[in-house]
């Protein structure tokens, strides 16, 4: 080879080794940014592993990526507000508000993995059955929620702030019976906000006019306590329904039980006797309120109920909920007088 091939080769060397440093160079400075918070994850000050301990962390909506970097760094979660903020930046992430746990000592990409998955938030859940009372349902609520009961019955003392119907004598049967899922730091007044919200939704399901929601679910509360079987509902609202077309005193025990403070499935004379607005042995047509939480069958069964001459029933075997319904005295009274023989052989069901 001659000694001018030789330069011409490492001439073309020389070239090739230059115009890769320039690329190499070029590419480093057009990812500057990357490389650098690849250097300082790797070697500086960010937490490794899930962490330790718990940390509740509350994201308000809104919050933007700093404010968020902040709280992370000031709750330990993680350590170095540079590098996590520049993880924020570059991954855009999408987050959620509520209150979340995390721990002390997480990575950056651990910790902002919980604040984006809206199924980390941390809620208070409860469950209110179908025809509790309003005291029953206050001590539901209490039990999981941790707010005292005297905060809801503060807050059940101004009835006009809940949109409820003049006529309503408070908020019983108006709070839907349903399973609710509460922010941690729910307020009494935030939760009634929310079950009084849900009960005119279920009615406006239904089509009632506001006019009319205090009437339905006056009935369609007396309902939920008589009817113990799905098809009896609709029974039920028809016996009901056809004594108030007649002007027939409803004589539900339920309502005087309730109007007396008891609790019994059966009554005593000076029960039925008393003249409270509950009583409708005593007053005509329904009662000045709902004396349960109605749910969504009771509802629907106040507007529908099914097609029948019956103006009694009652209920026969209470561990079955068989219930008898009749058209004349008579036939009521040979059902009364199989759910007293009952009564007899099954003592301790009368409540």
């Amino acid at each position: 080879m001659t000694d001018s091939n030789r330069f011409a080769r490492r001439r073309l060397l020389a070239i090739v080794v230059i115009a890769g440093l320039l690329i190499g160079a070029s590419a480093a400075y057009l990812n500057r940014g990357a490389l650098k918070n690849a250097f300082q994850m790797a070697f500086s000050s960010d937490y490794e592993g899930p962490g330790s301990g718990t940390v509740t962390i509350e994201i308000a909506a809104g919050s933007d990526g700093t404010a968020i970097t902040r709280q992370l760094v000031q709750a330990q979660v993680v350590k170095d507000f540079g590098i996590t903020y520049k993880y924020v930046v570059n991954e855009n992430p999408t987050f959620y508000p509520g209150t979340f746990n995390l721990k002390r000592h997480m990575s950056t990409k651990q910790a902002i993995a919980v604040l984006t998955n809206p199924d980390n938030a941390v809620h208070v859940k409860v469950t209110i059955k179908e025809g509790l009372r309003l005291s029953q349902v206050f001590k539901e609520l209490h039990k999981a929620t941790g707010i005292e009961i005297s905060a809801f019955e503060t807050q059940a003392k101004n009835l006009s702030q809940f949109g409820l119907p003049i006529e309503a004598p408070s908020l019983g049967g108006y709070l839907f019976p349903a399973t609710y899922s509460f922010e941690p730091k729910v307020s009494a007044k935030q939760v009634i906000e929310i079950m009084v919200a849900r009960m005119f939704d279920e009615l406006d399901k239904f089509s009632v006019a506001q006019a009319d929601r205090h009437q339905v679910l006056t009935l369609a509360a007396i309902i939920q306590k008589e009817a113990r079987q799905t098809a009896d509902f609709y029974k039920v609202s028809r016996v009901f329904t056809n004594r108030l077309k007649i002007s027939m005193p409803l004589q539900s025990d339920a309502t005087v039980s309730y109007g007396s403070g008891g609790s019994t499935v059966t009554t005593t004379d000076a029960e039925r006797a008393d003249p409270n607005g509950y009583n409708t042995y005593v007053h005509k047509g329904l009662p000045i309120g709902p004396i349960s939480a109605p749910g969504a069958l009771a509802i629907e069964a106040a507007l529908h109920p099914v097609s029948g001459t019956w103006l009694y029933f009652c209920a026969i075997n209470l561990k079955t909920g068989e219930t008898v319904f009749s058209t004349t005295i008579s036939e009521h009274d040979a059902a009364v007088a199989k759910f007293r023989k009952w009564i007899q052989e099954n003592p301790g069901w009368n409540g």
